[in-house]
């Protein structure tokens, strides 16, 4: 039976092995990001060049060109509806070429392996001083599993059509001592998530990684215990999931249902 594999790097950033297939979501290879500094664990270390890389939107710590450049080899981008140009002038018109287009709904297919865009509760603009914008959006990725990239969001209504899935990585903390219940996600709205979606597996995401420069001592439980929060929650909520809250650059190896 194939199997399919995830390696957490930190905050979005999920190397994902299917089917021969790698797929890289949201990327921050660096230690520092504008104000915010890794915290915990390693420097990524990729295992070579991605066949693709998943951006969910256009927000700095999801979309973020130094690291970008840092991905080795040519993978293709996949990106949501819009992004093209921004990827164009950021990186150049010849990473522009390599970038498919995807909207909620639409779906491209890598070697064998489906992804499909489905809609986030997220803003999807690059940030309040800039006017690139792109809908953000989730990644369904079905290969021999059926797993879910939330990318960044909020709860919403259609979550419920998206299972039964195999594998759900879901976000459920931020980058600061604050968390804003618009287009977000917390342990507890991420064991709601997980309920709506029925996986019999979760990895917990974007969390315990970056952090503000001068506030490491700022609700640092907002910064540590967020994945085990939402294990506690699921438990709850979703008795028959398997959650398992990695450690940064730690793999988990899931069999798909029959």
């Amino acid at each position: 039976m194939s199997t399919t594999s995830v390696t957490w790097w930190g905050h979005s950033t999920v190397w994902l092995e299917d089917s021969g297939v790698t797929l890289l979501t949201d990327p921050v290879l660096t230690d520092r990001l504008a104000h915010l500094r890794r915290m915990a664990g390693p420097t990524p270390r990729l295992a070579g060049p991605p066949d693709a890389v998943l951006l969910s939107h256009l927000h700095a710590d999801h979309f973020h060109v130094a690291s970008l450049k840092a991905v080795p080899g040519r993978p293709l981008l996949v990106v949501p509806r819009g992004a093209a140009a921004f990827v164009a002038k950021a990186l150049g018109p010849e990473v522009a070429e390599r970038c498919v287009e995807l909207a909620p709904g639409d779906d491209t297919t890598i070697s064998g392996v489906r992804v499909r865009a489905v809609p986030a509760r997220h803003d999807g603009g690059r940030g309040p001083w800039s006017r690139e914008r792109a809908v953000a959006v989730g990644f369904m990725v079905e290969g021999a599993a059926r797993t879910w990239f939330a990318g960044d969001t909020g709860l919403f209504d259609e979550m419920h059509d998206f299972g039964p899935l195999d594998l759900a990585l879901i976000p459920v903390g931020g980058w600061g001592p604050t968390l804003g219940s618009h287009g977000h996600l917390d342990a507890a709205d991420g064991a709601e998530a997980l309920r709506r979606v029925k996986a019999s597996w979760s990895v917990p995401v974007h969390y315990g990684t970056l952090w503000p420069i001068g506030f490491g001592r700022v609700r640092r439980h907002m910064f540590d215990e967020p994945g085990a929060r939402f294990a506690e929650h699921a438990a709850r909520t979703s008795p028959d999931t398997r959650v398992r809250v990695l450690t940064h650059g730690e793999t988990l190896t899931v069999e798909p249902a029959a």
